[in-house]
């Protein structure tokens, strides 16, 4: 039993590692850096959110509201033209979106 408890526990961390790498590796190719700055710490206007060390499902749910056009105030319309394409395809998937809420929440 504790062997088997052992193994989950270390492949939960490994698996939390491994989205956390993906997330760094998704925030640079979906170009977040651009209006978030590195790591989320610096935004490109004062009005655009600091991402570091916020809570992942409160990112996660921004994200997706966002995409989905249910939060369209403020700034959001141009992270809504990173999230789909003018065609509606998808860009950020919500897979894309549970590792950079992750990856974000993670950063101190």
């Amino acid at each position: 039993m504790k062997t088997k408890l052992l193994l989950t526990a270390t492949l939960l961390a490994f698996a939390s590692g491994a989205a956390v790498a993906d997330g760094a590796a998704l925030y640079a190719e979906k170009t977040c850096i651009a209006c978030h700055g590195k790591e989320g710490r610096k935004a490109l206007t004062p009005t655009y959110p600091k991402l570091v060390g916020q809570n992942a499902a409160y990112l996660e749910q921004q994200m997706r509201d966002i995409k989905s056009g249910a939060r369209a105030n403020g700034s959001s319309a141009a992270m809504k033209g990173v999230m789909v394409n003018p065609e509606g395809d998808e860009i950020v998937t919500d897979k894309d979106i549970k590792e950079l809420a992750l990856y974000l929440s993670k950063l101190k």
